[in-house]
């Protein structure tokens, strides 16, 4: 299974990618490793090339993740089998941006602004594209991860099944 994990600075991408790489899924956290360029607006997209080869490469893992948030993110929604929006209270995002220390997003007031204002703007597009929301504020990374191995598990017994 390929998912997608989706959504703003602190709703916690970074830490169910972490809980789905313990469990042997392939994971890329598209905040880390140059898996982002400027494109010709200034704003820092995914590199495309980089991207397409990643994705169209042969795997030995069963299941994927890429998290990120990214303007052209769209381009890729058809090569993942699942779209997954982690979301949180805008006070919770920030609260947890402003403590976390494997990321310095987010502690600059400017940043924190374009926090707000992606919260407003863009998360109801990352929504309206979403198979699953999940509000992180009431859910735990572990019951995240599993949900989303459930799903992976349930995947692969459907498509191993023998035709009936």
């Amino acid at each position: 299974m390929r998912v997608l994990i989706t959504g703003m600075s602190g709703t916690g991408k970074s830490s169910v990618l972490a809980g789905l790489a313990l469990r042997g899924w392939e994971t890329v956290d598209t905040d880390y490793d140059a898996w982002k360029i400027s494109n010709t607006d200034g704003d820092l997209v995914w590199d495309e090339a980089r991207m397409d080869r990643w994705l169209a490469q042969a795997r030995t893992a069963t299941n994927l993740a890429v998290g990120g948030c990214v303007p052209n993110q769209g381009r890729f929604h058809d090569r993942f089998d699942v779209i997954v929006l982690l979301t949180a209270p805008l006070d919770v995002m920030l609260e947890r941006v402003a403590y976390r220390t494997t990321n310095p997003y987010g502690k600059s007031e400017e940043e924190r602004s374009e926090i707000r204002a992606n919260t407003a703007l863009v998360e109801p597009l990352l929504r309206s594209t979403a198979n699953i929301v999940i509000d992180t504020y009431r859910t735990t990374v572990d019951d995240i991860v599993d949900r989303l191995t459930t799903m992976a598990l349930r995947s692969t017994r459907e498509a191993c099944a023998p035709e009936r």
